[in-house]
């Protein structure tokens, strides 16, 4: 065999592990990524469940990502996670329903809670927050009703931007533009009325996500204003004794998912010098946040829903990365991520 025959032998050889060892986390850890709706001039702001053995995704349709012109919020259901119907599409005249979060309640309804916007002039005047319940069976959702904020904290621009059950209580932070400290943690016995609990000590915080670990604590991911790194932080029952940290990320319309080893798992936007995109993220009590993968996507985009299902995390969120704002729905292998 002459020199140049076994340097070319030794190269397609090695080349089958050359090209596996360079495989990106995407190429190794992402199954699938289809688009599941983009009926909608503008879709966008996820949140996924899984109810009755199917999943549910809720979103907003409107014209564009603000707009004083009214948005609906768009619940699609589907056995299989390929094909997908229209369940509802919940409105209000006068009110543009943003930011659905769907939750399960303790007596098995599917509850879906929506910011309400109203503008004025086209000015933001008001916000108010709103909530709809589905049937037992998951195929029908009752008009929006107003959620009661505790007159204690009430501003008139509040926005309970997600709902998590934990014991059969309800828990949220609810935001307040006008407040320095603008994150109130607030519970409810039945996801309608809610009292206050204490006031995050975050400045310039918003978009809050609030999940619970085995030890029965709280751990609250809170994006902020700005160019402002999020924060993250965590507290025991009664839930008014926080510690907290800023996260070495900025979020957007966050989901954080604790996974069965207590990792921590955050969905968010990244914001990139030229573009944003979609990422999943591991991140820690203590601030730290590394980037696990980028899921395809760009522009206006993020908002995601985390959702196990067996040993496949499943990912909704929006994107304008191909040709119009739509929905999308990736699965990735949780045993692939190296958290």
């Amino acid at each position: 065999m002459t020199r140049k025959i076994y340097i070319l032998t030794l190269l397609l050889i090695s080349l089958p592990f050359y090209t596996h060892s360079q495989n990106s986390p995407e190429h190794d850890a992402i199954l699938s990524v289809e688009r599941i709706w983009d009926r909608g001039m503008h879709n966008a702001f996820t949140s996924l469940i899984e109810f009755n053995g199917k999943l549910y995704c809720a979103f907003r349709e409107s014209v564009g990502h603000v707009s004083d012109i009214n948005g609906s919020i768009r619940v699609i259901t589907s056995g299989d996670g390929q094909n997908w119907k229209s369940v509802a599409l919940v409105s209000e005249l006068g009110t543009d329903l943003r930011d659905p979060q769907l939750s399960v309640t303790p007596d098995h309804r599917i509850m879906l809670n929506m910011g309400g916007s109203i503008y004025t002039a086209g000015k933001l005047t008001a916000m108010s927050p709103k909530v709809s319940f589905s049937n037992p069976n998951g195929a029908a959702f009752s008009s929006p009703q107003n959620v009661a904020i505790d007159p204690v904290i009430k501003t008139g621009k509040d926005w309970l931007w997600r709902a998590t059950w934990h014991d059969g209580k309800a828990y949220a932070g609810v935001y307040q533009p006008s407040k320095e400290k603008s994150v109130q943690l607030l519970v409810s016995e039945d996801g309608v009325d809610y009292k206050y609990l204490t006031t995050f000590d975050v400045n310039d915080g918003n978009e809050t996500t609030l999940r619970f670990n085995k030890n029965d604590e709280m751990i609250a991911v809170v994006r902020r204003g700005g160019k402002n790194n999020g924060a993250i932080g965590v507290s025991p029952p009664p839930y008014k004794n926080w510690r907290w940290n800023e996260l070495g990320i900025r979020l957007g319309g966050p989901d954080l998912m604790v996974l069965d080893d207590g990792s921590l798992l955050c969905a968010t936007r990244e914001y990139l010098p030229s573009k944003a995109q979609t990422i999943i993220a591991k991140v820690q009590t203590s601030g730290k946040a590394t980037k696990l993968l980028t899921l395809p996507s760009g522009g206006d985009c993020s908002y995601p829903g985390l959702l196990m299902q067996d040993d496949t995390l499943l990912v909704s969120y929006y994107s304008s990365h191909e040709e119009k704002t739509a929905i999308y729905l990736a699965r990735v292998v949780i045993a692939k991520l190296a958290y």
